[in-house]
């Protein structure tokens, strides 16, 4: 029985020892891809929130007290320029305007009085004078008296829509009470914020920068079918963000935008020799980005990477790689450190035209 056992033992041995070396032949005979990074001239589109804002919008407020007497439109109305939107109970100014206009009828009759009496002598020329400062006066009054009367009427200065209306009819209304906002949406602002080195780029680059135009992505995830203008840049930084605020203008003529909406802006960056990777020759580990490098004796090192933006299947790389580099392009996932492959090198820019190829 000894003997049988020491047999067995020995023909495990002798077929552990048998199946070694097929293994490790199997390994070292499969071959990884290996490329470099390509450097080249491209663009990448980013997204900025955005606030949008009506290119006119106003908070219309009561000039004088008095009663809410009409209200002419309603809540989200289109209305004209010119066009009367609200009435305040106008009975008092209409009063004194009548006082005034009589005051100035009094005074014209004064005048044509003193003057006569002043041609013929019996008042001084001052006299005259005086009553013709009298009239002057009054037509003021009179022109006062119409200008408040005016604004009992609060019409519309431009094209727009009617926001809310916090008043009810016949409520009383003191002046400066919001009556109503008014917005034109014609067309709109759209606000974002750009870093400082973006803002720079978009800067010095002006001739290589690319197109003004930018697109617009709504809430719902759709995109804005009209395009918009890089119309102008704050001032100043904010010292806080360290962020400088871009304003763009889009047409609406569906009216589809409203004041006080976000979306957010797509503007395309232009990127003057950038140093791009495939994203499948990357692997993350707790947020940071790296890669495989492979040496001259297909040795493979890990080498983790800073990414500077994301293309359609690309990385543009900020720091942690060269031109020169080797880096693993397939199997990824099934080599570590210090490992020693087969390697097949593959150029970056057919790695590059296949990832597009794949995309179509």
């Amino acid at each position: 029985m000894k003997k049988v056992l020491m047999l067995a033992l020995a023909c495990a041995i002798l077929i552990q020892i048998g199946c070694k070396p097929k293994t490790q032949a199997k390994e070292e005979s499969t071959e990884y891809e290996v490329t470099s990074p390509l450097k080249i001239d491209t663009s990448f589109t980013k997204e900025y929130v955005s606030q949008i804002k009506s290119v006119r919008n106003i908070e219309l407020r009561a000039q004088e007290k008095g009663y809410l007497q009409k209200i002419y439109v309603d809540e989200g109305q289109s209305v004209k320029a010119g066009q009367l939107l609200f009435k305040i109970m106008p009975n008092m100014y209409q009063n004194d305007l009548l006082k005034a206009e009589a005051e100035e009828k009094s005074a014209e009759v004064d005048l044509q009085n003193t003057k006569t009496l002043a041609d013929k002598n019996i008042v001084s020329r001052n006299e005259q004078v005086m009553m013709q400062a009298k009239l002057d006066q009054a037509k003021a009054e009179v022109s006062s008296a119409k200008l408040h009367l005016s604004f009992t009427d609060i019409k519309a200065p431009f094209n727009g829509t009617v926001d809310r209306i916090p008043l009810k009819l016949g409520s009383l209304v003191d002046e400066g009470d919001l009556l109503t906002s008014l917005s034109d949406n014609s067309q709109v602002y759209a606000y974002f914020n750009v870093s400082e080195p973006e803002y720079l780029n978009y800067q010095q680059d002006v001739a290589d920068r690319g197109s003004k135009k930018v697109s617009l992505i709504l809430a719902n995830n759709q995109p804005l079918k009209y395009k918009g203008d890089v119309e102008t840049i704050e001032g100043q930084f904010d010292n806080e963000t360290g962020n400088i605020a871009f304003r763009a203008k889009f047409p609406n003529p569906d009216k589809l935008l409203r004041n006080g909406e976000s979306g957010k802006v797509q503007m395309t960056i232009p990127l003057k020799n950038a140093l791009v990777i495939p994203q499948k020759a990357t692997y993350e580990i707790q947020d940071k980005t790296y890669v495989f490098l492979v040496d001259s004796k297909g040795t493979v090192k890990s080498k983790q990477i800073t990414i500077a933006s994301e293309l359609s299947d690309l990385y543009v790389v900020a720091s942690g790689l060269s031109e020169n580099d080797k880096i693993l392009l397939e199997g990824v996932q099934k080599v570590k450190d210090d490992d020693q492959i087969k390697v097949k090198f593959v150029a970056p820019k057919k790695v590059i035209n296949n990832l597009q190829l794949q995309a179509e």
